[in-house]
């Protein structure tokens, strides 16, 4: 039962991020021929935002898996490997999404505008 659960969440996440990946090369299709500028950067925000989505959606299916379905050392271990891999490419999106380090104050866009913070 648990294994059907985590397997529905996991096409869940794979299922976002496949829509999502649709959905955003028609709009970008749409924005190119109707000439607006920025098209690109924003295609690439909102597409890096969709994969975040689907990582968390598919750690969440992970977990069950791992730890409900199949409890065995070996199944934790592979689990803390798959999640860090995961964090690691969520925080590399997200960096590349906001264009800063969590760190920062402000964005790297912000500073380079002269805006100053929220």
């Amino acid at each position: 039962m648990f294994a059907d659960v985590a397997q529905v969440i996991e096409g869940t996440g794979v299922f976002i991020m496949a829509i999502g990946l649709g959905i955003l090369l028609v709009r970008y299709v749409y924005d190119v021929l109707r000439r607006r500028t920025g098209s690109y950067q924003r295609v690439r925000v909102n597409l890096g935002r969709v994969i975040l989505l689907g990582l968390e959606i598919l750690i969440v299916g992970d977990i069950i898996r791992s730890i409900i379905v199949d409890t065995s050392v070996e199944s934790v271990l592979v689990l803390g490997l798959i999640v860090v891999i995961r964090t690691v490419l969520s925080f590399a999106l997200e960096v590349e999404i906001s264009g800063s380090w969590p760190w920062q104050t402000r964005p790297a866009a912000d500073e380079a505008a002269g805006k100053s913070p929220s």
